[in-house]
C-alpha cells in the first residue's frame, strides 16, 4: 500500500485530502452535534450536490466551461445555502428549524433537475454522491488544504465565543457577544467543510463524517476538549481505514469511511456496557 501512495499521484492526492478532512470534519462536528445543528451538514450537503449537478450540466451545455471544477460550483452553492438558512431563520425566528427542511428540499428539487438535464448519472456524478479515491486531483487537495487553514483559523480565534454560543446562546448574547455574526460565520465554515469532504466522503455521507465519531468520542469523554482531541482521532482512523479499504476491494470510499465509523460506534458503546456490567457485578 505504502509502495502503491509513493508510485501514483492520485494516491497521494486522496490520501493527503482524507487526513485533512479527518481532522476538519470531527473538529468542526463537535460545535455542530453540541448545537444541535447536525441537520443542517445533510441539507447544506444537498445544496451541494444541486451546485455539482450544475456544474456537470454547464461543462455539457457550455463548450467554454467544459473543463471548469465542479468543486468551485458546489462550494459556491454550498455557501449560498447556508447564507439562505440563517436569511430563512431570521424570518422564522419562533421556526427557526423551518429553514432546514426547506434548503433541504429546494438542494434535492434543483439536483434532480440538473441531474436529469445532464442525462442522468454519469461515473463523475456518482463520485461526487459516495467519493473516489481516483477523482482527487492536485487541484482539489489544494482547495481542500486551503479550506482547512480556514477553519483552523476561525476555530483558533473563536474557540471561546464557539463554546459560550454552543453551551447559552442566550447568556453569549446577553454578555455582549456578536453572535448573529459569529454564527454566520460558522455556518460559511461549515459550508465550505462540506463542499470540500465531498470528493472523498462524497456529498450523501459527508454529514456522517462530523457526527458519528462526535457521538463515538461523547461515549467515552468527560471534557469538550476531550471529545475534540478523541473525534478527531476516531475520524482519521475511519479515513484511513475507509480509504485502505476502497482501494484494496474497489469500492467507493464514502460508504467504507462512514461503515468504519459507526463499527467504531458500536465497539465503543459494547466496551461501555461490558464496563458498567463487569462494575455492577464487582459491588454486588
Amino acid at each position: 500500500m505504502i509502495q502503491a501512495i509513493l508510485s501514483y499521484e492520485f494516491l497521494q492526492n486522496a490520501f493527503a485530502a482524507g487526513l485533512i478532512i479527518g481532522v476538519i470534519a470531527p473538529l468542526l462536528g463537535v460545535f455542530i452535534v453540541v448545537r444541535r445543528l447536525s441537520l443542517i451538514a445533510d441539507a447544506l450537503s444537498h445544496v451541494t450536490l444541486a451546485g455539482i449537478a450544475g456544474s456537470l450540466y454547464l461543462s455539457q451545455s457550455v463548450a467554454s466551461l467544459a473543463l471548469l471544477n465542479p468543486l468551485f460550483l458546489g462550494i459556491a452553492a454550498s455557501v449560498a445555502g447556508s447564507v439562505l438558512i440563517e436569511r430563512l431563520r431570521s424570518l422564522y425566528k419562533h421556526y427557526e428549524e423551518l429553514a432546514i427542511p426547506i434548503i433541504l428540499s429546494a438542494g434535492i428539487g434543483f439536483g434532480a433537475i440538473f441531474i436529469s438535464l445532464a442525462q442522468g448519472f454519469s461515473n463523475d456524478l456518482f463520485g461526487y454522491l459516495f467519493g473516489s479515491v481516483s477523482a482527487v486531483s492536485r487541484e482539489d487537495l489544494l482547495i481542500v488544504a486551503g479550506i482547512a487553514i480556514v477553519v483552523l483559523a476561525f476555530i483558533y480565534f473563536f474557540f471561546k465565543e464557539l463554546f459560550v454560543l454552543s453551551f447559552d446562546d442566550e447568556y453569549a448574547r446577553a454578555s455582549g457577544l456578536p453572535a448573529k455574526w459569529i454564527h454566520f460565520m460558522f455556518m460559511i465554515v461549515t459550508a465550505l467543510v462540506i463542499a470540500g469532504s465531498m470528493r472523498i466522503v462524497g456529498i450523501l455521507l459527508v454529514s456522517s463524517l462530523m457526527t458519528i465519531p462526535v457521538a463515538t468520542a461523547m461515549r467515552v469523554t468527560k471534557s469538550f476538549k476531550q471529545t475534540i482531541v478523541l473525534s478527531i482521532v476516531f475520524g482519521e482512523v475511519s479515513v484511513i481505514t475507509g480509504l485502505v479499504t476502497a482501494f484494496y476491494f474497489d469500492l467507493a470510499p464514502g460508504g467504507t469511511i462512514v461503515v468504519t465509523s459507526i463499527f467504531l460506534l458500536l465497539l465503543v458503546i459494547s466496551y461501555k456496557k461490558i464496563m458498567v456490567s463487569l462494575k455492577k457485578g464487582a459491588i454486588a
